[in-house]
């Protein structure tokens, strides 16, 4: 069937036959063409009188959508602070559910069964079961580290003539059709410079090529159809490089991009300006819904005006930062003024005396090792700092950082503040193992044992050599330093300060590093100045595996939580198997 051919009968199917001039403008076709192919269309039995027949619709079959896969699996970090507190696409948008909308749009189309894939907070869309029938949820596990070609993976034995939808659209008009003749790729015509995909065109329309930014041309905006042929050929890519994982944590679209040649036609679809929208930002919506502008719903947003007594609508210019080993922050301004909200990680306030890092970072403050601070809720461990402009964090390859952040940890062990808890490593990673042992799913690492003991023989052999505790950060690797070119030296992240022996704190930015022990050694020996000796050095070298122990364990919890830790749990296990065992062997311990 031709597409002229398919669009006047589909016309008859969705409108019955009505004048030559009306059938023309519904199928988009002359009206030459109506009138010879209706006749066509009466001889072969597909119509008869006004009605579409069952060999009308049996020869529509090819072309009926099966169902639609909606991708709500990810985080939309730029859509920050909205998306900490709730998946994008369950946000109310013009009095509706984004998600729901979307679903109505396509049961309206006659569109039956609809495959939903969850990640992100993937409990809050489960309502959705009992509220519409013939709806199946796929869950995906690793939304946090992989992109949406995962995604379709997971849902590619659903996908044959499909809607790939993602949950955060929002169509002013109703996109979807029962049936639809060719694989296309929604778009709108821009003619201003963009960051988005851009689609070239060949002679037919479909896609000949597709490039990241440019000027004039159409953008890939909205939702997408897959044919069969062309449902086939991707499931045969997701299939082929799911083991390999070239396209992991790349967008679908980049598949395509890759495979043009591969696979079927898929035709340009341009809507008109003002049909469909997606919001990347807070900004783009409350441009678009101005009950936003002034009012949230956002508990985050509440905080900060409270806090910063300013007005929601003061509240703009909202950018991520890449989410912590912890947690997850955003920048933002009021008036011309930079600040960074601090939102907690899940999992955390086990591990983590939100109280305690209150009274740190006011400590901290009071000294001015980290003047940033501004406020922090010790119950719910939400943080606002101000932003610092032109900072970097210190190189560890360059001995003058190294000395002036040991200036500054020498100026905060010196000043002996003192709190009322203390952060032990060794007995805070016993109780974190047994964590893991009895509430998580264990631990799988089968050096653990023997790694455990040889950092239990360096922390016994440190009792008692007269290092006394301090107040101490216990955190310092390299991300929670900010240096300036006019010299500050900034501490940041307080989360596990407390009275603690030193050599956590010249430990962890060791670990970090990754230093053989020539490096570490002349770095403990500028901390310790004129009173360095073999007992200061045994000290700090155990203290680098006992911390760099704490932390491994810690990242196993982390991990246990659904966090990524990424190379830096294998990096902390290495330094705190490399120091123990060197210690051990040295001091035949």
């Amino acid at each position: 069937m031709t597409r002229n051919e398919f669009n006047l009968l589909y016309a008859v199917k969705k409108h019955g036959v009505q004048s030559h001039r009306k059938m023309k403008e519904l199928a988009g076709v002359s009206t030459g063409f109506v009138s010879q192919t209706l006749r066509s269309f009466s001889e072969k039995g597909w119509i008869d009188g006004k009605e579409i027949t069952e060999k009308g619709l049996l020869a529509l079959q090819p072309y009926k959508v099966d169902n639609a896969v909606i991708m709500a699996a990810g985080m939309s970090s730029r859509f920050v602070p909205i998306s900490l507190e709730k998946p994008k696409g369950l946000l109310v948008v013009k009095n509706e559910v984004l998600i729901e909308r979307q679903i109505e749009q396509l049961r309206e189309a006659g569109i039956g069964q609809i495959v939903i894939v969850l990640g992100y907070k993937k409990e809050a869309f489960f309502y959705l079961e009992s509220k519409y029938d013939d709806l199946k949820i796929i869950i995906n596990p690793e939304y946090n580290t992989k992109n949406n070609t995962h995604t379709l993976y997971l849902a590619h034995k659903y996908i044959r003539n499909s809607y790939i939808c993602s949950s955060d659209d929002f169509f002013d008009v109703n996109p979807f059709e029962e049936y639809v003749y060719q694989s296309y790729y929604a778009a709108v015509h821009v003619t201003e410079k963009t960051n988005e995909w851009y689609m070239i065109p060949d002679a037919k329309g479909n896609i000949a090529k597709v490039r990241k930014s440019g000027v004039e041309g159409d953008v890939m905006l909205g939702h997408v159809y897959w044919d069969h042929a062309f449902s086939a050929k991707m499931a045969e890519l997701l299939n082929a490089d799911y083991s390999v994982g070239n396209y992991a944590d790349t967008l679908w679209e980049q598949v395509l991009a890759d495979h043009l040649k591969e696979l079927p036609p898929m035709e340009i679809k341009v809507y008109p300006a003002g049909t469909i929208f997606e919001f990347d930002s807070l900004e783009e919506l409350r441009r678009f819904d101005s009950k936003y502008v002034n009012h949230t719903h956002s508990r985050i947003m509440r905080n900060i005006s409270k806090i910063l007594n300013c007005k929601e609508s003061d509240i703009i210019n909202f950018k991520a930062i890449k989410e912590g080993l912890t947690n997850t922050s955003f920048v933002f301004e009021v008036k011309g003024v930079k600040y960074v909200y601090r939102h907690p990680g899940d999992g955390t306030e086990a591990i983590i005396s939100r109280k305690h890092e209150k009274k740190a970072l006011e400590l901290a403050k009071l000294i001015g090792v980290d003047p940033t601070y501004i406020y922090m809720d010790e119950n719910e461990g939400w943080k606002i700092s101000f932003f610092v402009e032109g900072i970097r964090v210190p190189s560890y390859d360059s001995f003058e950082d190294s000395k002036r952040l040991l200036a500054v940890l020498r100026n905060l062990h010196e000043r002996r503040l003192h709190v009322d808890w203390e952060f032990l490593p060794w007995e805070e990673a016993c109780k974190i193992e047994e964590i893991l042992r009895n509430e998580k799913d264990g631990i799988q690492d089968s050096e653990f044992d023997r790694l455990k003991e040889d950092v239990e023989k360096c922390y016994r052999k440190c009792a008692g050599d007269g290092v006394e505790m301090r107040f101490c950060h216990c955190d310092t690797y390299g991300p929670n330093w900010m240096m300036t070119d006019d010299g500050q030296t900034i501490l940041i992240d307080w989360e596990y300060a407390g009275n603690a022996d030193p050599g956590c704190d010249l430990g962890a930015y060791i670990m970090d590093a990754m230093w053989d022990v020539p490096e570490t050694e002349k770095f403990i020996a500028e901390y310790c100045g004129a009173e360095y000796n073999e007992a200061l050095r045994f000290h700090y070298l155990a203290y680098t595996a006992i911390i760099s122990y704490y932390w491994y364990v810690w990242a196993l919890y982390r991990e246990a939580c659904g966090a990524v830790m990424g190379e830096s749990l294998y990096n902390w296990h290495v330094m705190a198997k490399k120091y123990s065992r060197y210690l051990v062997e040295e001091y035949r311990l």
